[in-house]
């Protein structure tokens, strides 16, 4: 029998929801459909803008629950007609929510973590269970929450003969470090945030531009990097933070990238998208040259590995770090290893899901400092 589960996710980007249909009754998960559907310009303004304090913040965050949980809800109603399944069919949805607030250990020394949603309006509207809030249990537990997804990455792309690394470039770079399999001796993994991706690079291009991303990376490419812009937000202390580690808009927004640009307010457009994409390559080069230097494959996922541009300023860096001749660490969209990148982040949620319901511990202590790992998500029955 199939093991349907739906996995949906939205990510810091706001570009809108990828959904996918996935099967866990084998031995690795199936893929049986994605689709994608696009945030609404409104939806997109509200989020943004509950990303920073403001006002009526309260009415206004559950507003846009109800709104997200009614475009969740259409996006499981058209993956189900592709896929020909019924929702009687589906075991769980599993449904992260849009980030607005990541503070993990702040303030109180728990710190919180909020993700705009609205689960028991999707349980309602699709009849079909839906697991959500999987970032909290882990902060209780005394982790970051986040990244959720080096658990999944190292169940469908560890290898026993060479240490990987996954990079997914969405809003925020999160990496996970698989080392080599060897049995019982075998190094922990591990995973963290290492810095801002398209977040940064989306919303310089739409200021200068009116796109949505930089499509291919190509208008970074027209442009040359400041060195000084560049050497001036590397030392964000962030960066030098140790692992485990984990960030947001919170942190990497345009008033951020803004204060930097006043002490060069004469560079031009191009130029700062040009830095912004050295800025991502190079900080997600040197987290895995820091931690695992002996690293021959770096599959990566998310809307950035289709950005030809960070690829290839991502490939030289890591071959200057790593120290290896050319051709020695492969640099790949994660399409060859099975997932499009586009879906990873929603196949990894329906991977949640299916943990949860079968109340299998999903965050490893190694990745996020939790005192253990621990089962994740709250579930809301149809």
């Amino acid at each position: 029998m199939r093991s349907l589960y739906i996995g949906l996710m939205t990510g810091t980007s706001l570009d809108g929801v990828d959904a996918t249909l996935v099967d866990f009754s084998t031995s690795e998960p199936h893929v049986l459909g994605h689709i994608t559907v696009d945030y609404p310009a409104d939806l997109r303004s509200t989020f943004t803008e509950l990303n920073s304090p403001g006002n009526n913040e309260l009415h206004r965050a559950a507003l846009a629950g109800n709104a997200l949980a009614r475009l969740y809800a259409q996006a499981v109603q058209q993956l189900l007609d592709q896929c020909g399944c019924t929702a009687s069919q589906v075991q769980a949805i599993g449904a992260h929510g849009q980030t607005i607030r990541h503070q993990p250990h702040a303030w109180d020394g728990t710190g919180y973590t909020l993700q705009i949603n609205q689960p028991a309006l999707l349980a309602e509207l699709s009849g079909i269970d839906v697991v959500a809030d999987f970032r909290s249990r882990d902060i209780a537990a005394g982790g970051q929450g986040a990244p959720l997804v080096p658990p999944f990455h190292a169940s469908v792309w560890g290898r026993i003969d060479a240490t990987v690394a996954v990079l997914n470039w969405g809003g925020i770079a999160n990496v996970s470090l698989l080392p080599r399999l060897a049995g019982a001796h075998t190094p922990p993994v591990l995973g963290f945030d290492c810095g801002p991706a398209n977040t940064l690079l989306d919303q310089w291009c739409q200021r200068h531009t009116g796109q949505v991303y930089d499509a291919g990376g190509h208008w970074a490419a027209s442009g040359q990097v400041h060195q000084g812009l560049l050497e001036q937000m590397l030392q964000e202390p962030f960066f030098a933070r140790p692992a485990p580690k984990s960030t947001g808009r919170d942190l990497f927004h345009l008033d951020w990238l803004d204060q930097h640009l006043s002490n060069w307010p004469a560079i031009a457009p191009a130029d700062v998208q040009a830095t912004l994409a050295e800025l991502t390559a190079i900080s997600s080069a040197q987290a895995i040259a820091h931690h695992a230097m002996q690293t021959r494959e770096v599959i990566v996922c998310g809307g950035g590995a289709y950005n030809l541009h960070l690829l290839a300023r991502l490939q030289q860096n890591l071959e200057r770090l790593l120290g290896q001749a050319s051709g020695k660490v492969l640099v790949i969209p994660s399409d060859a290893r099975g997932i499009p990148a586009q879906q990873v982040e929603a196949v990894a949620f329906a991977w949640l899901a299916w943990r949860h319901v079968l109340r299998q511990p999903a965050s490893w202590p190694s990745v996020t400092g939790a005192h253990g790992a621990r089962v994740l998500g709250a579930l809301y029955p149809a």
